[in-house]
């Protein structure tokens, strides 16, 4: 059997290689896996502050390293240093979900009667894969490498070659924090090494981040094996702006939702329906804020908006662009506005597009990029059908007054989470998952603990003294 090509990371910035590291061997495989089985043994033993307190040092360890992480990832994936990396929402959402432990893994008393004690303990399921993209390296990952290294299972991380270093980061904290040697391993591996993995259900549970057709290649690849799964596939998020919305945190927000990461967010603003009387007002105001990005080099302080992650993801923008121009949508930023911007190269200039509709790939398959299209709508009733006519449903975004008008179109809108007034946020006291093509199950909250634990029922009849 030949061997697997290494993995490259070819950098966004330059178009040059930038990391290079080979695929695991079958031994190497095979000692992590082993490793991983007998420190979970022991390691589910432990109590739970003291797993706590273990996530809490490797915290600190990975604050150490943020330095030497942010410019690592503008090499990796093209986002600007001036952002400072992942560190500030990778702390909120750990301490969050340490935060929640007890409570998500206490056991639950269900009935006391006829001197029978009923209970549901959670236990972890044993080992769990996690395959992590390279949009939000760290935050996607810890989504649920936390909660199962907190529920007592063991960790294999599988990260995307794109961002290849960032399991190697996580791997060198563990170490630091002092967790139990094999519990968590990060191994380099080809989708085909997966695949046979999966197939031998080398792994009790599996978190995959990424795209409709490598969720559905988990799918198959664990099909019989009884292992259980987490998957987190594409999005086309939407967002609503009533006439009654604040026009101006409306704009402010959602720029940022369409543009932040250069739109590379599993939960990024791709669509804006904006009822008809706030129509002229919004577009215009959007386009002007667009206009004060600086697409450039991620390395420079002053850059606000850096490449896309590769030169196949900014070919898939730009033909979005160009089948939506071809079919008769209107570019708001003028060609040559954003000097950086030039074809072949993965900086691409953020455009707004109107005259858009639902013919248009623009507005129904995932750009993952800096590009938004937006449509007038008449009022709620258009704004739910054309919110919902998507393959896809993981967050909506509802710009309104009226608490009351959102939650009711909120009930409408097939999607996993629905927002007032906000977008583009992972609340890690909520449960993130999507419907339809986005993905099945559910990380954070209680519901992320859930995924990578059993139920155990305790029926203990006490007999008569």
């Amino acid at each position: 059997m030949t061997s697997p090509p290494d993995l490259v990371c070819v950098s966004p910035i330059d178009g040059r290689e930038y990391a290079r590291r080979p695929c695991a061997t079958p031994e190497e495989t095979a000692s992590a896996l082993a490793a991983a089985r007998a420190a979970q043994r022991e390691w589910s033993r432990a109590p739970l502050p003291a797993r706590c307190e273990a996530l809490l040092r490797f915290l600190e360890a990975m604050r150490g390293l943020n330095g030497e992480i942010a410019p690592e990832l503008a090499w990796q994936m093209g986002r600007p240093v001036r952002y400072g990396g992942e560190f500030r929402s990778f702390e909120e959402r750990l301490r969050a979900i340490v935060g929640q432990a007890e409570s998500a893994l206490e056991p639950q008393a269900v009935a006391r009667a006829d001197g029978i004690d009923r209970r549901v303990a959670r236990e972890p399921v044993g080992l769990v894969l996690v395959i992590a993209p390279w949009n939000y390296p760290y935050l996607t990952a810890i989504n649920t490498i936390a909660p199962a290294l907190l529920a007592g299972n063991a960790v294999i991380l599988k990260h995307a070659a794109q961002t290849i270093l960032v399991g190697e980061r996580f791997a060198q904290a563990f170490r630091e924090a002092g967790l139990p040697d094999g519990l968590f391993a990060h191994l380099p591996m080809s989708h085909e090494q997966v695949a046979v993995l999966l197939a031998e259900r080398a792994f009790d549970h599996v978190s995959f981040t990424g795209s409709v057709e490598g969720g559905r290649a988990v799918e198959r690849a664990a099909a019989g094996t009884f292992a259980s799964l987490t998957l987190e596939l594409g999005g086309k998020d939407p967002a609503y702006v009533r006439a009654d919305a604040d026009l101006r945190a409306a704009v402010e927000t959602l720029v940022d939702g369409a543009f932040f990461n250069s739109g590379q967010c599993c939960c990024g603003i791709e669509r804006i329906y904006v009822q008809r009387e706030a129509y002229g007002p919004f577009v215009e105001a959007f386009a002007a804020l667009t206009r004060t990005y600086v697409l450039g080099d991620p390395l420079d302080p002053e850059t606000t908006l850096g490449p896309v992650a590769n030169l196949r993801q900014a070919a898939l923008v730009r033909g979005h662009v160009a089948e939506a121009l071809a079919k008769g949508a209107r570019p708001l930023i003028a060609a040559g506005e954003f000097a950086a911007d030039a074809p072949g190269t993965a900086y691409v200039m953020p455009q707004v597009l109107v005259g858009v509709d639902h013919d248009m790939a623009l507005m129904t398959e995932e750009t993952f990029g800096p590009v938004v299209g937006i449509m007038p709508v008449e009022g709620d009733d258009e704004a739910v059908a054309l919110m919902n006519r998507s393959r896809y449903g993981l967050t909506a975004s509802i710009w309104t007054g009226d608490a009351d008008a959102a939650a009711r179109l909120g009930s409408a809108v097939e999607t996993g989470t629905v927002f007032m007034n906000r977008c583009d946020y992972v609340d890690p006291f909520l449960p993130w998952s999507g419907v339809k093509d986005t993905g099945r199950g559910a990380s954070l909250g209680a519901y992320g603990f859930a995924a990578v634990t059993r139920p155990k029922a305790y029926h203990l009849r006490r007999t008569p003294a």
